[in-house]
């Protein structure tokens, strides 16, 4: 069966973005003012075989092509996808096919989108059956927290950027129990630490 995994890039602090200047809406803000935590994409001399326009560094490069490689469908939350600027219709991964998870409507659900109102069980089986024998991602705090609530990730994979940034969207939200991990990889990189873990059932 195809694996549940998470992988994000995400401070030493645990923010996923930064803060909001005041003023601007929440929804769209993108990374806020912490565009760094994604300068390891185009900091190296070595292409990605994955993203077109992705120039990592070498250990970064075959630690992210073989993560992105396994995606054979994204889940992501309503709160993600706006942040993301819906992804042009399109999605995070330049093949898979993104399900949106929401409560409610979702404006200008795309081709290669699909928007799931059943909840996180429902998201992930649907992904499932797209990516075939590939495995499924998740994208977004929420979504995350939901689906280790329900038992369903297998994997958690951290890009971790050597940077506190003090405030901002912060990655993993409150868990109703403890989630206990296993350390299956540890790569460092240039501006980036790759963690991978294990969710230990």
């Amino acid at each position: 069966m195809n694996r549940v995994f998470s992988a994000h890039a995400v401070s030493v602090d645990g923010y996923i973005s930064g803060r909001t200047p005041d003023g601007e809406e929440e929804l769209g803000r993108g990374l806020g003012d912490a565009p760094t935590l994604f300068d390891w994409y185009f900091d190296g001399d070595t292409p990605s075989r994955e993203f077109d326009g992705f120039k990592l560094s070498e250990a970064s490069v075959r630690f992210f092509d073989a993560a992105a490689a396994r995606v054979g469908a994204v889940v992501a939350g309503r709160v993600t996808y706006e942040h993301s600027g819906r992804w042009g219709g399109g999605g995070p991964h330049p093949t898979a096919p993104l399900f949106v998870l929401s409560h409610g409507t979702v404006p200008g659900i795309g081709e290669r989108q699909t928007l799931v109102t059943g909840g996180i069980e429902d998201a992930v089986a649907a992904a499932r059956e797209a990516a075939g024998d590939k495995d499924v991602a998740l994208m977004g705090g929420g979504v995350l927290t939901s689906a280790l609530e329900a038992g369903l990730v297998d994997e958690v994979i951290l890009h971790q950027v050597p940077v506190l940034l003090g405030g901002g969207h912060g990655f993993f939200r409150a868990f109703p129990r403890q989630v206990d991990l296993r350390l299956l990889e540890a790569v460092p990189a240039p501006g980036v630490t790759h963690l991978r873990y294990e969710v230990v059932r």
